[in-house]
């Protein structure tokens, strides 16, 4: 932080490297010093809220580089608040970016550099916790030999605790073990220097087991990690929690909060809102062309599932002819795609302007409201009519409501109707397991040469 706050007073006062009396003097004024001491203060809290003071032995350098950019980002956005409400003349929106990259740069090079002269250390046998595992079934074989082939996280695999039964794994060669079963259990953990207990058993049958452990290493102020596979999920991922006192483990896919969807969700209203305000003549000129070329309302509502299978009105141009709906039965023989889903290249029903609309994809312009509204994101898997998702046979399919819905995704890059519909639904799943903000960025800036050229419009 130091290195950052002086190099941001460098960039901001024009000052060389070499005037070191012209930065000195800028250092040493009293309204700086007391800049200064603030941020310390704030920037410890800060840290100590991100964990970025607790061990990373466990963590990737990729979690541990994302946990600092988020600790630096909130202290730099700490410093342009009080630029704007203390009127501070030192802290400019200059001095916080050029605070913010070299805080940045700074912090990822000091935390690499320590993480890998731990690694040395701890490959050499210094640094070391020793381990025990509890549960000789694959998991906890598994879980041994990953520890066995990173020396680099610091820790001795003492061996494993559990019954002596002709069933148990041969865990002998794999190089372990077993060191105790569960009644000898109390008298090696009091002769032996245990830092760390990882529990693997099954749960349901030796339930009795695993809380007799996790009891006698709290009673001893032993360390207890219990492994999150119990159910042997193969997508979702998992978070602990604390509620009233009570740890959860949480199992989810895609990803249900944080600063990444916060971000996310910030991006679609100011973007919904900026697109409907940059595209309302295209919007007038559109309602216009619907109203003069034929009878009906120039909106379409329509019932669609989003969130968790939730329902809301979907807002389009309406492009078909008033009775679209109650003429669907008449033509469903037609249907060109597989699947639940209903698409006809020719459809009958549409209207010439509705073509057209369709075609440069006008029609779906309408959605920008459910984005603001929140109904929807500006990127997402596209929201199902009721009446599509009543014909799904598979239930993987059904994961994709685990995320808002949006009215692009990869579906409208990848050739859209022209694409079955088995393809599109994994690529919705594809989409919603590599989810990132770069992602959403990628899909917007692919989808504008989609529409232009009318890729499979329908």
């Amino acid at each position: 932080m130091v290195f950052a706050f002086g190099f941001a007073t460098v960039v901001v006062s024009h000052a060389s490297l070499a005037s070191l009396e012209s930065v000195l003097a800028i250092r040493i004024k009293i309204q700086n010093f007391l800049i200064f001491s603030g941020l310390l203060f704030c920037w410890h809290l800060i840290f100590s809220m991100c964990g970025m003071y607790a061990s990373h032995r466990l963590s990737s350098r990729r979690d541990e580089i994302l946990d600092l950019a988020k600790a630096i980002t909130l202290g730099a956005l700490l410093l342009l608040a009080g630029h704007f409400a203390l009127r501070i003349s030192l802290v400019t929106p200059r001095f916080v970016a050029a605070f913010w990259a070299a805080g940045i740069l700074g912090g990822i090079i000091s935390r690499l550099a320590l993480r890998t002269f731990l690694a040395q250390v701890r490959i050499h046998g210094r640094n070391l916790r020793n381990m025990l595992i509890v549960g000789t079934n694959p998991r906890g074989l598994q879980f041994a030999n990953k520890m066995k082939e990173n020396p680099a996280l610091g820790y001795r695999i003492m061996g494993f605790v559990d019954h002596d039964r002709p069933e148990t794994p041969d865990i002998t060669s794999s190089g372990f073990v077993r060191v105790a079963d569960f009644a000898t259990l109390p008298a090696f953990l009091r002769k032996n220097v245990v830092d760390e207990v990882v529990i693997a058993l099954p749960m349901r049958s030796m339930h009795e087991e695993a809380s007799n452990v996790a009891a006698l290493c709290e009673e001893q102020g032993i360390l207890i990690r219990f492994a999150s596979t119990l159910f042997d999920l193969k997508l979702a991922r998992n978070r602990v929690e604390q509620i009233e006192g009570d740890s959860l483990i949480t199992h989810y896919t895609g990803s249900l909060e944080g600063w990444p969807v916060v971000i996310k969700r910030a991006i679609d209203i100011v973007g919904s809102a900026v697109l409907l305000i940059f595209l309302s003549p295209v919007l007038l000129i559109g309602a216009a062309m619907i109203k003069l070329t034929s009878k009906g309302p120039v909106m379409f509502v329509q019932q669609r599932l989003g969130l968790g299978k939730r329902h809301f009105g979907i807002y389009k141009f309406r492009t078909m002819v008033v009775d679209a709906e109650k003429r669907m039965k008449e033509i469903e023989h037609l249907n060109e795609v597989s699947g639940p889903v209903f698409k006809i290249k020719n459809d009958p029903r549409i209207t010439p302007i509705g073509k057209f609309l369709r075609k440069t994809s006008i029609d779906e312009l309408p959605q920008l409201l459910n984005v603001f509204k929140g109904d929807m994101s500006l990127v997402g898997p596209r929201p199902l009519p009721i009446r599509d998702y009543e014909g799904f046979s598979e239930d993987w399919q059904r994961r994709r409501f685990s995320v808002r819905p949006g009215i692009t995704c990869l579906w409208q890059i990848g050739g859209r109707s022209s694409i079955s519909f088995e393809k599109w639904m994994e690529l919705d799943l594809q989409y919603i397991d590599k989810w990132s903000l770069w992602l959403d960025l990628e899909i917007l800036l692919k989808t504008i040469p989609a529409v232009l050229k009318g890729s499979g419009a329908a």
